[in-house]
């Protein structure tokens, strides 16, 4: 089974008001995260892919570029490169409004999601995001995921025309993820869509029933392995998890959140004990393919399992 440790590395400014002010202090916690522990952002990350011999994917965020300049961006795409590891196009068109000039002149009314542009705009904001990659030293760039996950049918005609063959932006857990879509697309098996091969975000029923994201923030260890299990079990062939380049910090702070940093910790040592179960991989491997349909799995976690995490919740509240 094919697992997918994906990134998306975004930087946010807690707002729209005052950007230049709060950008620097922003940039270095959402990229380095630094604290008297170390910095736990992107670097932590990095780190513990090296030490267990991982390959992953991230989602790099490029717009923010063209409010700041294309060197902020430089050095984002030189510490994930420089580690060896992927990078890829992941696009929030929040910051379409804040580029000057602007991209193009309906981008002068601020839009949350991808999917409220028109496939015209997409293209735009996809060339734009592909060339601002290629400025920082990026590439070669094959894959796409949209900032929370809101694609529709448009984004797969975008990603034809701009070339790019493999997206991640489905995901039947998040509610503005493919909307147009949902009546005649599988949103949980990898599939082809306008010439573009898609693997869907990894979902699994936890052990009181509910839907829960394979997302690292989002689910204790146990929880991971057991879906892992589960999945590979019913030979699914792709497994695609979540987690972003603040995710091991305490929201709003530079402190390290010990309970995220020992979940993701502890996924990694699991992945690299069980290589001969699991071909941790990238889009640009060099054997990479997606294998389309495949099982149609129920991937579901035990009581104990989750249980686990609410202890943890309970745990992280109190300290």
């Amino acid at each position: 089974m094919k697992v997918h440790l994906s990134f998306d590395v975004e930087i946010w400014c807690d707002g729209w008001n005052d950007l230049e002010q709060k950008f620097p202090a922003q940039f270095e916690r959402y990229i380095y995260g630094r604290s008297a522990a170390g910095d736990y952002a992107l670097p932590h990350a990095l780190d513990l892919l090296a030490k267990h011999g991982l390959s992953a994917v991230f989602f790099v965020e490029p717009l923010f570029a063209g409010r700041f300049g294309v060197e902020h961006l430089r050095e984002v795409v030189a510490l994930i490169q420089g580690a060896g590891q992927e990078v890829q196009l992941h696009l929030h068109p929040e910051w379409a409004d804040e580029i000057r000039p602007l991209p193009f002149e309906g981008a002068r009314l601020k839009r949350q999601h991808l999917s409220f542009y028109s496939l015209d705009e997409q293209v735009s904001l996809m060339t734009l995001g592909l060339r601002l990659l290629a400025e920082a030293g990026a590439g070669p760039i094959s894959a796409f995921r949209a900032g929370s996950f809101a694609c529709n049918s448009d984004t797969f005609k975008a990603l034809h025309r701009v070339g790019l063959r493999y997206d991640s932006s489905l995901n039947p857990d998040h509610p503005d993820s493919g909307l147009d879509l949902r009546a005649q697309q599988d949103f949980y098996r990898p599939s082809r869509i306008e010439a573009v091969e898609t693997i869907p975000m990894t979902v699994f029923r936890d052990g009181m029933g509910r839907s829960r994201p394979a997302q690292v923030g989002a689910c204790s260890f146990v929880e991971m392995r057991a879906a892992l299990e589960s999945a590979k079990a019913q030979g699914m062939e792709h497994f695609m998890i979540l987690s972003h380049n603040f995710e091991t910090l305490v929201p709003g702070s530079n402190r390290p959140d010990r309970f995220v940093v020992k979940r993701f910790e502890q996924l990694c040592a699991y992945l690299a004990e069980n290589a001969d179960a699991y071909q941790v991989c990238g889009f640009n491997s060099p054997d990479f393919a997606v294998r389309l349909g495949g099982p149609s799995a129920s991937v579901r976690v035990p009581m104990l399992a989750s249980a686990r995490r609410h202890c943890e919740q309970i745990a992280r509240r109190l300290l």
